[in-house]
């Protein structure tokens, strides 16, 4: 596991259902649950050296024996309050996925600028490579092709992260060699406060240039191109990048959904998207159509992630064919456009009479 920045998250419920509920659907998108407690077990101590990000008050008070520390949730507390959705609906009811989707959305209004501060906080504090980190030799194959440096690249694929999501693509393009043939898009869920800080947090040690979206009208070979997060971005015909006038759909900045779509709308099967940390579930749903486009869709794996539900759903839903460490993504890239290339020069002698 690399350093865990979960946001902390204390749960107070009036019935042991509901906090259970409750303590399971924030473990499972990543939230830490520092205090899971009935409204009449919480002391004025136990209030007061609780250290969380957010309280989230699920209870339902009639009086102050129901309720006996209402005011300082009202007035004095330590930390955000989220005062629940009410009870949870039965687990195979048609309304249990709308009351989790909102719950959660909430959830992640509140508290993922605390996430966003601390993920890119350790991307940028590791001024150093580590000396256990060999970058990957580009094969001899790719030096003797022609590249077209001021041209779109062919092949475009999406680095998809949120939660611990600097640190790790920051891994994978620390070994990533450059001299394959094609580009990258980074969407990362961060405040666009912290958009401009992306760049020199992955690519200060990397031999690929991370840049902004607005530098240059497409994704060039050897380069990664912020996905801008307060504006959809798309292709145009001639894969020049549009960011849109209007904002992304959905919960997350930028979209990791629709920009999947956009992208395997746009180049097909020359395209792949690989999912890093992160909290949530974005992504799962588009990750079929990527592969019904013919494109490739690859995982962190879990025990290499600080927040592994974000690949976890994908690979929970059947469309991730490869899953490994961002230094194993980087290597096991690197062999599959050899092989790509290697077939295809094949494909081009059996054609010439």
């Amino acid at each position: 596991m690399i350093e865990q920045v979960a946001v902390r998250v204390a749960v107070v419920a009036d019935t042991s259902l509901q906090r259970h509920l409750l303590q399971q659907l924030l473990s499972k998108h990543g939230y830490q649950v520092v205090l899971n407690s009935a409204p009449q077990q919480l002391t004025a101590e136990r209030l007061q050296n609780c250290q969380t990000d957010l309280w989230l008050y699920d209870a339902v008070c009639s009086n102050e024996v129901d309720c006996p520390n209402l005011e300082y949730f009202l007035s004095k507390n330590n930390a955000p309050v989220l005062f629940g959705e009410g009870a949870a609906p039965s687990l195979n009811s048609e309304d249990y996925p709308r009351w989790e989707r909102s719950l959660l959305k909430k959830v992640l209004q509140l508290t993922q600028h605390l996430a966003q501060q601390a993920t890119l906080a350790v991307a940028m504090n590791n001024e150093v490579i580590s000396p256990t980190v060999v970058p990957i030799e580009l094969p001899q194959y790719f030096l003797k092709q022609t590249r077209h440096a001021d041209q779109p690249a062919k092949q475009v694929w999406l680095l998809a992260a949120s939660m611990g999501g600097p640190q790790a693509v920051k891994a994978f393009l620390d070994v990533l060699p450059v001299g394959l043939p094609l580009g990258f898009i980074y969407a990362q869920h961060i405040d666009a406060h912290f958009e401009s800080s992306l760049p020199q947090a992955v690519g200060r040690h990397s031999r690929w240039s991370v840049r902004l979206l607005g530098e240059h009208q497409f994704v060039r070979e050897g380069e990664v191109v912020i996905v801008p997060i307060q504006h959809e971005l798309n292709f145009a015909s001639n894969s020049r990048l549009l960011a849109l006038d209007k904002p992304w759909e959905g919960a997350y900045n930028p979209s990791v959904e629709q920009i999947m779509r956009n992208l395997a709308q746009h180049y097909g099967r020359y395209c792949g998207v690989i999912v890093f940390s992160g909290m949530g579930d974005d992504g799962s749903i588009a990750a079929e159509y990527v592969q019904q486009q013919g494109a490739q869709v690859w995982t962190q794996s879990a025990e290499s992630c600080a927040c592994s539900s974000m690949p976890d759903s994908v690979v929970q839903a059947g469309f991730s064919v490869f899953s490994a460490s961002p230094q194993g993504l980087a290597s096991e890239l690197v062999q599959y456009f050899l092989n790509l290339g290697i077939e295809n020069n094949d494909d081009i002698k059996r054609t010439i009479p």
